[in-house]
């Protein structure tokens, strides 16, 4: 995947889907999600035109999905191949940083919140199929010493359960990089396209400090294309070498893009040596990016089970915790069809694995407006709205053996089980994967040993 850095060159604005009549301001200046920074990618790539000159063919795909097309359904789609992870805030193109673990409440790298082993779950409200409570082993207080986000060093360390300890410079808060600009407006008549005289409204912008970027990983491989210089690489023929100009989030905001020579800059999850605890390897998994887990309905002519999602991944059996992911290798290769794929995928055995505990903060609010396509008989309009988990929740699994969690982490992590990864291997949230959502890695735990918990008792 090619590492991206994206500079803005003004204020930036990150509309959700709240409204912006009176004093309400939309909230515009908070930290893009991940889809925003896939859409101008998208954007971008349509705007170049790359097959303009006739020269190079795009592959083109129809409008649908899971088999179900429109009978007049044209190859029309392009881009289809765009997979994006990020944004990520990154200060003088070296240093990234990253949400920071709900595990951590204080200004150090130790857990402050553990699974308690002794915690009777019968006598509990937890939710199925969560066995054990999550404790703190800190004294009562109404602030927490940890900041929102951590250096990648930093990060590594604290999966690794290593020192040294956190550094000053290794942590930081949304005001440590960047500040919210508000302004009024003038509403816009969507006709003539000037100001209608009439409405106003207020807005907050986000601007970033000096020195400080979105680092982004985006991958765009076209097996139509063929480049002499760029090869099959459409994120390498935008860019085409040096910098780019990209439309990022609302308002027509301009960030100059331009490409970092490394490897994707992500922190590596923990493959190996977990934790045991009575016969039983602690391996647990943390949200680098949000991931969407939808409500699923039962069919039983499809053998699907109803599932809540939500808070709980939709590869979690969610009466019995198992997990429900396959062992071994699990991709598509060019040589297979979709159906051997999905026959061979079936065969393999499933991980031998349960979740036990979790900490899931509040959901985050995932919305979108389509834009109407009178070519394609589209009216536009609002778009589904999915709740999100959070990056920084905390999932924690127990395995069977010391193979199985190895093979629980290879299956979580992004990188899979590649010390040196050049590419995504694993996106966990089941809708928006290939827009960056559910990027995870994985740590290993302790049992929290004292139930009352707290310092000193």
């Amino acid at each position: 995947m090619n590492t991206i850095l994206l500079q803005p060159t003004d204020v930036l604005f990150f509309r959700d889907g709240r409204p912006m009549t009176g004093s309400l301001a939309g909230h515009g200046a908070a930290w893009p999600l991940p889809n925003v920074i896939n859409a101008a990618f998208h954007a971008a790539l349509h705007r170049a035109q790359l097959d303009a000159d006739g020269s190079q063919k795009l592959h083109t795909h129809r409008r649908g999905a899971r088999g179900v097309y429109a009978e007049d359904a044209q190859r029309d789609r392009k881009f289809g191949s765009l997979i994006t992870a990020g944004p990520f805030p990154v200060k003088d193109g070296r240093t990234w940083f990253f949400p920071r673990p709900q595990d951590l409440q204080n200004a150090t790298l130790q857990p402050a919140l553990l699974p308690a082993d002794s915690f009777d779950s019968v006598q509990s409200s937890l939710p199925d199929p969560l066995e054990y409570a999550v404790a703190n082993r800190l004294p009562p207080s109404k602030e927490s010493g940890a900041k929102g986000w951590l250096a990648q060093a930093a990060y590594e360390r604290y999966m690794d359960g290593s020192g040294p300890a956190l550094n000053d410079d290794e942590s930081l808060n949304d005001a440590d990089f960047a500040d919210t600009e508000y302004s009024i407006g003038i509403g816009i008549d969507p006709e003539r396209q000037v100001q209608d005289g009439e409405r106003f409204y207020s807005a907050h912008y986000l601007r970033l400090r000096p020195a400080w970027q979105l680092g982004v990983c985006a991958a765009a491989e076209d097996k139509a294309c063929n480049r002499q210089q760029h090869g099959k690489d459409l994120i390498k023929a935008l860019l085409n070498g040096g910098q780019h100009q990209i439309i990022v989030g609302g308002q027509q905001r301009i960030c100059s893009a331009r490409l970092a020579d490394m490897a994707p800059p992500l922190p590596r999850g923990k493959a190996d040596r977990f934790h045991e605890h009575d016969g039983r390897f602690l391996v647990k998994w943390i949200l680098l990016s949000p991931a969407v887990w939808p409500a699923i309905e039962a069919d039983s002519s499809r053998n699907i089970s109803a599932h809540p999602g939500g808070w709980l991944p939709n590869w979690i059996h969610p009466q019995t915790g198992e997990v429900l992911l396959k062992a071994g290798d699990t991709a598509r290769h060019e040589q297979d069809s979709r159906g051997a794929w999905r026959q061979r995928v079936r065969q393999q055995a499933n991980i031998s694995a349960k979740l036990v505990a979790a900490i899931v903060p509040k959901p985050l609010v995932i919305t979108g407006w389509a834009l109407p396509d009178e070519a394609a008989g589209e009216q536009g309009g609002a778009q589904s709205t999915h709740l999100a988990v959070p990056a920084g929740a905390v999932y924690y699994f127990e395995a069977g053996s010391a193979d199985e969690a190895r093979k629980l982490a290879a299956a979580l992590n992004w990188h899979g089980s590649e010390s040196n990864p050049t590419t995504i291997k694993n996106r966990r949230s089941t809708l928006l994967g290939e827009k960056g959502f559910g990027l995870g890695v994985c740590g290993t735990w302790h049992f929290f040993p004292d139930v009352p918990g707290r310092s000193g008792n």
